[in-house]
């Protein structure tokens, strides 16, 4: 596993390999302690909503569920932390299993007190019987536009607040996802900086699905935003009539670098899967929210 910084000199070593396809598939990543239930840990909570009542994406129903951590105090607001393609994220068998993995680190002081909120996509059900529900995931995932933030800030996020303490402060806020679920994430924070700054990408698709590909050079372009962002790929993720996905991470983590972001480029051998993602997300979480966790001990 490197931890990319990017200078040119490795990037001028990794591009000719990644493009001849040398780089070996490795991809045998395991999850650590922190991925498994430890003695005295408290557990925190999780239950299962549906939303179905959305004006962003009309005609859409999906599930998600709610994580509150044992230590939650509802006269604290609590950080919150939103998860695309909420259903592989909150298993515990899952190959990135959130909600023990905060359990741990919450407990172990490594990150805030955090809600976690895990959003599967939007389906359409069939008009007539015998069809098929039609799948809204890529349009609401792979679209630059602030049309998903705005259906997590006008709709999610105050459904959830009805009954927890939901801080609102931007620093406060982190999203996450991975493939479309990762420039989703991006996305997120990109055109709404004054509600999310923090952003996890695992494998994310920042290809020409519906645009993306266009991130670096408009990062590059445009005045920095107060965001951090964790980036992960693999030397063996997908290249496709989209795009290459580990040369496009590539491009965005040297366009955050040329632009002065606060980034981690986390860059492996792995393929398109959560196990690369997974097994680095405590690290992940304490380089994501260090800030959180020093104000909190002072």
């Amino acid at each position: 596993m490197l931890r990319l910084r990017l200078p040119a000199a490795i990037a001028g070593l990794i591009l000719p390999l990644l493009m001849s396809g040398v780089l070996p598939a490795a991809d045998d990543y395991e999850l650590g302690p922190e991925a498994k239930r430890q003695d005295g840990v408290p557990e925190g909570t999780v239950t299962k909503h549906v939303w179905d009542s959305s004006e962003v994406y009309p005609g859409t129903v999906r599930d998600y569920w709610v994580y509150v951590p044992a230590q939650y105090d509802a006269s604290k607001p609590a950080c919150v932390m939103v998860f695309q393609d909420g259903a592989a994220y909150v298993r515990e068998s899952g190959q990135c299993p959130v909600p023990v993995m905060f359990d741990n680190l919450i407990h172990a002081g490594e990150m805030p007190v955090t809600i976690g909120i895990f959003i599967n996509p939007g389906v359409i059900p069939p008009a007539k019987e015998g069809q098929k529900p039609r799948r809204n995931r890529s349009f609401e995932y792979d679209t630059l536009s602030d049309q998903y933030a705005r259906f997590l800030l006008e709709e999610i996020l105050p459904a959830v607040g009805e009954e927890y303490n939901l801080s609102d402060d931007p620093e406060c806020r982190a999203i996450c996802g991975a493939s479309s679920g990762g420039i989703c994430a991006f996305t997120v924070a990109w055109e709404r900086p004054d509600a999310f700054r923090k952003v996890v990408s695992q494998i994310g698709s920042f290809t020409n699905i519906r645009g993306g590909h266009v991130y670096p050079a408009i990062i590059r372009k445009t005045e920095r935003k107060p965001i951090r962002v964790a980036l992960q790929d693999g030397s063996n993720d997908l290249d496709n009539l989209h795009g290459n996905w580990p040369l496009s991470n590539l491009q965005m983590a040297a366009a955050l670098r040329f632009a002065g972001y606060d980034y981690q480029f986390v860059y492996g051998d792995g393929g398109h899967n959560r196990k690369h993602g997974g097994a680095i997300f405590p690290d992940t979480m304490r380089w994501l929210w260090r800030d959180q966790v020093s104000q909190g001990e002072e």
